[in-house]
């Protein structure tokens, strides 16, 4: 009786098994901007949906997330929302579905060498400014900065060098001048004394200096056609997704640490939980996308890249909020 007993249960997990929904999510970095994505993973909600998840973390940067999702190597993305605007301007249909961050999170702190003043902008020429790679929302920022101020891509040198600890140890070791990068980096350049901010997009007063309004980030996408084949798929992770945003909306910083996954969580604990509480504002609370809002990267992006600024972008081709709006109004545990 015990041997039918294990063997019905070992019929049932592989029938769950077989019936769960797979789907290949890919991330470009572990900076916070994305954190609500392992929240998620972390208290089981695509579990919970069906979904059977495979990840892949490309640690350096959204631009190797966005080729990997346009040669069909995985269906979901969780990158930035300005890449779908670039993508438009090559004819490419990618759509945000899921807003994460509603604010960009970047900062320009400055090594302990470095001589730039923002209030004399040309001291930056002759810097070399570390991003998370080539492509990047964060080389967007040092291109958009270096054109309101009159200046070019060559005044300065720009070097990937991922995000998290090892974009910190960059800027300690002297390897760049100046960083722009996320938390939980920013947190961990001043905790660890190893630079100044002087810039500072995790407000949305900081955002709207930089930018002029407030500038999405992180948001999960895929590829037109996915969404138009995928439509269960697609609405499963939104619905896991927006729980994780309502769940971490009324937790501590400790509490959604306590709930991640350990490769994501960088650094000593306390400092990272720092992070978090320093990261918490720029946070969607629903994972709604802001039709206002998305005209700041579209503004961004048109005032140094050239396809982008040539092109007649539709942003309603760029987003839906079509499926958060069927997420269950059911909070998670």
């Amino acid at each position: 009786m015990h041997k039918l007993m294990l063997a019905l249960a070992a019929t049932v997990a592989f029938a769950g098994s077989a019936l769960a929904d797979p789907v290949r999510i890919s991330v470009g970095s572990y900076n916070l901007n994305n954190l609500p994505f392992p929240v998620a993973q972390g208290l089981g909600l695509y579990e919970k949906e069906g979904l059977e998840v495979t990840v892949e973390n490309f640690a350096s940067g959204g631009s190797k997330t966005l080729q990997a999702l346009v040669a069909g190597s995985t269906d979901i993305a969780v990158g930035f929302y300005d890449h779908t605007i670039q993508m438009q301007s090559q004819r490419k249909a990618v759509v945000a579905f899921v807003q994460l961050a509603r604010n960009s999170g970047l900062v320009l702190a400055r090594g302990k060498n470095s001589t730039f003043d923002p209030a004399r902008p040309e001291t930056i020429k002759g810097a070399r400014v570390g991003i998370t790679s080539p492509g990047s929302s964060s080389d967007f920022f040092v291109r958009y900065y270096l054109q309101r101020n009159g200046l070019s891509g060559d005044d300065v040198s720009l070097i990937g060098v991922g995000s998290g600890s090892a974009a910190v140890a960059a800027l300690e070791q002297g390897k760049v001048d100046l960083l722009v990068n996320y938390d939980p980096a920013a947190t961990f350049i001043e905790a660890k004394g190893v630079g100044k901010i002087l810039i500072d997009g995790r407000s949305d007063d900081g955002a709207k200096a930089i930018y002029g309004g407030i500038y999405p980030t992180s948001v999960l996408y895929a590829t037109q056609s996915f969404i138009e084949d995928n439509p269960e798929t697609i609405q499963k992770v939104t619905n896991a997704t927006v729980k994780a945003l309502e769940w971490m909306n009324s937790h501590s910083a400790e509490e959604i640490v306590d709930k991640l996954p350990k490769e994501f969580i960088a650094g000593d604990r306390d400092t990272y939980i720092k992070a978090v509480e320093n990261a918490k504002a720029i946070f969607s609370k629903d994972g709604h996308i802001n039709e206002q809002d998305i005209k700041t990267p579209l503004a961004v992006l048109k005032s140094f890249n050239e396809k982008v600024a040539a092109a007649e972008i539709d942003l309603t081709k760029t987003y839906t909020n079509e499926f958060v709006g069927k997420v269950p109004n059911v909070a998670a545990n």
